[in-house]
């Protein structure tokens, strides 16, 4: 049977229809390609940074307060001042190669160079500080020298332990000046004849006329005369012949310099030292001839007076002037660390 050309015609657009469809809808149940996402760079780990810390001092271990100190660190700089301790800290600083600049006016800078590694927490070495080596020093008269030291000499013949003990061969001053010989002779015969003094003596001969200390002295009034004599010129002699008379001869300055600053353990050393060595009247530390050597003469001529049982030989002497070496480290720790507490007015 033959089609007509319009059937033929509407079979043939049927059909492509049909086909067109049956394209349209494979298409559509074919997923779209999913479009390529590029390549991230890796994330790069944070650099852990670290913190620098030290200390800023003076020759003799004292911390000094307010010290400027310049990090320099990485192209960029930063900041900060010691604090009462001498301590000066930076909390955040990126690793690598670093450096600390100390600057403070009338020293000279000091400059510390490391490497700080991620992480670590760096303690500079101890930064020393010295006297510039340029400052022009300042000369002070003769005269004007003498009147510094009358000022500070009236200043300790004042000093009295609970406002009562004597406390003169004690120097408070930050910055003490020698003493003439006059004025060594003065100090000296005031702390002999302080009426503390000699009433201490006198408890002292009491205790020992109660004891029978040096019985060839006897008992009675006439022992107990002779035992507060013997006391009185024991204190005289030390005081003239190891504060006056041979620190005169010596050059040597009989006080006793007052340190209050640094460590515990520098101010013990300091204390503990001083009972063998002074300062000169250059200002100097130096062997302490004057109060060795005081020591051991004043033993000896206290043999001319002692009862002859209680005299001492040599051996002894040089005994008891190793005592009073180690009696006089003593004394110095209680006076660096307690006696200025208890001297009403003391280091003003």
């Amino acid at each position: 049977m033959r089609l007509s050309v319009r059937l033929r015609s509407a079979i043939q657009a049927a059909c492509v229809l049909m086909l067109v469809y049956a394209t349209c809808a494979t298409r559509a149940q074919t997923p779209a390609p999913t479009p390529a996402v590029p390549d991230l760079p890796a994330p790069v780990p944070a650099v852990a940074t670290g913190s620098i810390h030290g200390v800023v001092e003076g020759k003799d271990g004292q911390p000094y307060e307010g010290i400027e100190v310049t990090l320099s660190s990485g192209g960029a700089e930063q900041s900060a001042q010691t604090n009462a301790a001498g301590e000066f800290q930076f909390a955040t600083v990126a690793p690598g190669p670093f450096k600390l600049v100390v600057t403070s006016q009338g020293f000279d800078p000091q400059i510390v160079s490391a490497i700080l590694e991620p992480g670590e927490a760096y303690a500079a070495p101890s930064v020393i500080l010295a006297v510039k080596t340029t400052i022009t020093d300042v000369h002070v008269s003769a005269q004007e020298q003498f009147e510094i030291a009358e000022t500070q000499i009236h200043l300790e013949e004042k000093q009295r332990v609970f406002g009562i003990m004597p406390n003169y061969f004690v120097s408070y001053s930050k910055n003490p000046v020698p003493l003439t010989p006059r004025q060594k002779f003065s100090l000296s015969w005031h702390s002999s004849v302080d009426p503390f003094s000699i009433l201490t003596t006198a408890g002292f001969a009491g205790i020992e006329q109660a004891a029978n200390s040096f019985k060839g002295y006897g008992q009675g009034m006439q022992g107990y005369g002779k035992r507060f004599g013997a006391g009185l010129a024991d204190t005289f002699n030390s005081n003239m012949i190891g504060g006056w008379m041979l620190p005169s001869l010596f050059r040597q300055d009989p006080r006793y310099f007052y340190k209050g600053t640094g460590t515990i353990k520098s101010r013990i050393g300091y204390a503990i030292a001083n009972s063998v060595i002074c300062k000169g009247d250059n200002m100097r530390w130096q062997f302490n001839y004057s109060g060795i050597i005081g020591g051991l003469a004043a033993g000896g001529i206290s043999n001319l007076y002692y009862p002859t049982s209680n005299r001492s030989d040599a051996a002894v002497t040089f005994e008891n002037a190793g005592i009073g070496i180690a009696g006089s480290a003593i004394q110095n720790l209680f006076q660096e660390f307690l006696v200025k507490k208890l001297t009403p007015g003391a280091g003003r």
